[in-house]
Order: C-alpha cells, then structure tokens, then sequence
C-alpha cells in the first residue's frame, strides 16, 4: 500500500512539472531596452529653443551682474594704491560693501528665476518624453524602458534614446 501511494504522489508530482513547464515555456522573454532620459529630452529641439530664449532673455541682467563685477574690481584696485587717502578709502569700502550686496542679490534672484523657468521647461518636456516613450514602446512591443542612470550594462542595439528624441521632434516641434 506504501508503494501505490508514493507511485501515486510521484505520477501528481510529474503532472505538476510537467504543467508548470508548459506554463513556462508559454511566457514570453520580456523585450526590453535602454534610454537616456535626460540626454532624450536634452537633445530635443525644443529644449534647445528654449535654452536659447532662456540666455537671451536673461542676458541683460547677466551683464548687469558683470558691469558690477567690474566696478567691484575697480573699487578693489583703487583701495590697493598706496598712500589712498583716509576718507576715500572709507567711501570705497563702504560702496564696496554696498555693491557687493547688490551682487549677491542679483545674482541669487537670477538664479531663482532662471532655476524656475527651467524647471517649468524641463517638467513639461520630461512628461511628454514619457508620453512619446510609452507610445514608441508599445508601437515596437517593448515589455519594459530602463533608464540607463539605473543600468550597469546593456547592448548598444537596446538603446532607444536618438529614436526617442526624433519622435519627441515629430510629436512636439519647436515653435
């Protein structure tokens, strides 16, 4: 009776791998590929128009920033002549001072504003790039897209990046 019941568990043993083998070999490999997200979107022309507009139109508070570079570089060589005269070199240290504070604020709101009008850019290209990507992947019946920040190696043939870029220009062109 010991032996019917292990025949038995052994033939529902076998029947299990047999179907869990069929099961596996009806899955297919998922196809995969690779792309660079930021350089995707970097290369794109539109973010290349936008970069443009960007230094265009921050450029005169740009060179504001420098012309008071270079008054503070004046102010500084003026203070470094020798026998200056004790009033003059306290009015130059005190406009020194004061436009140096102009400076840094000038340059932090800058900053501020450059930073945000360029995220704004990049936020909205990154979301239609995800849009172009999703719509490239299921046109070639790509399983899944890696970002290649997260991929330690991949074949060149993978990659989707140029063709996602192109499809990026087609779908939304600069204006």
């Amino acid at each position: 009776m010991s032996l019917k019941v292990r025949s038995a568990a052994l033939l529902a043993v076998l029947a299990a791998v047999s179907v869990v083998s069929g099961e596996a070999q009806a899955i297919q490999p998922a196809k995969v590929a690779i792309i660079n997200a930021q350089k995707a979107v970097a290369d794109t022309a539109e973010i290349k128009k936008a970069q443009a507009a960007l230094e265009l139109k921050f450029r005169p508070r740009q060179q504001a920033i420098e012309s008071l570079q270079n008054e503070l570089q004046n102010i500084q060589k003026q203070l470094n002549t020798p026998n200056i005269d004790p009033s003059r070199e306290a009015q130059l240290r005190a406009d020194g001072t004061q436009k140096q504070k102009e400076l840094q604020r000038l340059g932090e709101d800058l900053q501020a504003d450059v930073n945000a009008e360029r995220q704004d850019i990049l936020g909205r290209s990154g979301r239609q790039m995800t849009e172009v990507v999703k719509k490239l992947a299921e046109e070639r019946g790509i399983d899944v897209v890696i970002d290649i920040s997260n991929t330690i190696f991949f074949k060149p043939a993978l990659d989707i990046t140029a063709e996602s870029t192109a499809a990026y220009d087609k779908a939304y062109p600069a204006k």
